[in-house]
């Protein structure tokens, strides 16, 4: 997370919203030789709480859970370099603007028996931003191949006890600074969803000038 609260802005339910929108992030725990980093898919509760993913058994994540572990999950969003000469100001530096949400806890593992209840409900949760497609569920698999699938991965649970998210738009910046920065960010930007953060830096309310670093 960026140390400057100027970019902490955004309140529990903005940062919620965030992580349940996007659904997917890098799980991160601590593994005797260095971090230990997975990408993985997850559904989080309506109270911010719990998320919910599985693994693959052979992962060292999986593998380390011998006991529950102190985890991290970043989701990110749209990010952009932004040129000190779409300011329109002078003595402006480079920086990178971005939207990204942490969730801190604990990780553990859940019983095999809730493995198929898991990997039901996630598909539903995707499958239903793809309407007016038919949903694709677990039961159009053919007998037996669901079953030696599943035995590959294991469910996996993580107690939410933090969160905290860094939207990082210019809000630091005099209005007309800002919009000038987030009119070039949707022309000639470069970073992933350009578009998306454009508009939220449109959106960003300004307090007084700070330096970016």
């Amino acid at each position: 997370m960026h140390p400057n609260p100027i970019y902490h802005d955004a309140d529990f339910a903005r940062n919620l919203g965030f992580a349940r929108e996007r659904g997917f992030g890098v799980l991160a725990v601590n593994g005797a030789d260095g971090p230990l980093i997975s990408h993985v898919p997850f559904l989080i509760n309506a109270e911010g709480t719990v998320a919910e993913l599985h693994l693959v058994r052979s992962n060292p994540i999986a593998r380390a859970l011998k006991e529950p572990l102190a985890a991290r999950i970043a989701i990110v969003g749209g990010d952009s370099y932004i040129s000190p000469d779409w300011y329109g100001v002078p003595d402006q530096v480079p920086t990178w603007n971005y939207v990204a949400v942490h969730l801190t806890g604990t990780l553990a593992l859940r019983p095999q028996e809730e493995l198929q209840d898991l990997l039901d409900r996630q598909s539903a949760a995707y499958e239903e931003r793809l309407l007016p497609k038919p949903p694709w569920k677990t039961a159009k698999m053919s007998d037996g191949v669901m079953e030696k699938m599943m035995r590959m991965i294991v469910p996996c649970q993580m107690t939410v006890t933090g969160m905290d998210g860094t939207w990082k738009l210019s809000q630091n910046k005099p209005d007309a600074v800002r919009l000038a920065a987030a009119d070039q960010v949707r022309s000639s930007g470069f970073g992933a969803e350009t578009d998306i953060l454009s508009a939220l830096m449109r959106g960003a309310g300004n307090g007084e000038v700070q330096g970016d670093k």
